[in-house]
């Protein structure tokens, strides 16, 4: 009976895990980004491994999906292919794990059973991995580009007391450059921040 009831809440678990992964797969936000101004949030950039969205202040979103495959980023193909080999091997995982309980009376000889509930431990392992992997390469993704000084995009400015950067420097000569085409003959020059609505 101890056996039985061991079986049971391992399977229990395994399930729960399984759903958990399969509803981590279409989540919207796997990485948010968002642009600051000084008294309120301008807009939030948002992606996942579908599609990716902006929300401006007043709430409104504008999604755009993911054009083609072959076009992707390579970590974005990565880490669809193991999230979803991690759904499937979980999926056949519980089919063979509830075919092999001993408290199921489908399955066979117990021999029979005990094999079945090794490789539905197998699968479980192998999408508990996949999905592992899958977040680590996203989140690696993600912390490689905000410490990146040369990948600009979507990130906030922050203040930096020290020596300035090339980036920075390039960024605000670009700045100068933009204000001064706009310009009417005449006109005081305008500087606008970068989160200013224009």
């Amino acid at each position: 009976m101890g056996n039985m009831a061991t079986e049971i809440v391992a399977f229990l678990l395994t399930i729960s895990g399984w759903i958990l992964v399969s509803s981590t797969l279409p989540t919207d936000y796997w990485k948010v980004s968002s642009v600051d101004g000084t008294v309120i949030t301008t807009a939030t950039f948002w992606s996942n491994l579908w599609k990716t969205c902006v929300t401006d202040s007043t709430g409104v979103s504008n999604c755009k999906d993911f054009p083609s495959m072959l076009a992707l980023d390579a970590y974005i193909q990565v880490c669809r292919g193991l999230m979803i080999a991690s759904v499937c091997l979980g999926f056949f995982g519980a089919i063979l794990a509830l075919v092999g309980m001993k408290c199921t009376k489908i399955g066979g000889p117990e021999t029979t059973k005990a094999r079945l509930t090794v490789i539905s431990g197998f699968h479980f392992i192998l999408s508990g991995l996949c999905c592992m992997t899958a977040c680590s390469i996203y989140a690696h993704r993600v912390t490689t580009d905000f410490f990146d000084p040369f990948f600009v995009a979507q990130k906030e400015g922050y203040s930096y007391s020290g020596a300035a950067s090339f980036v920075t420097a390039a960024r605000n000569k670009h700045s100068k450059a933009v204000n001064s085409l706009h310009k009417e003959p005449g006109e005081p020059s305008r500087q606008f921040g970068r989160n200013a609505y224009v």
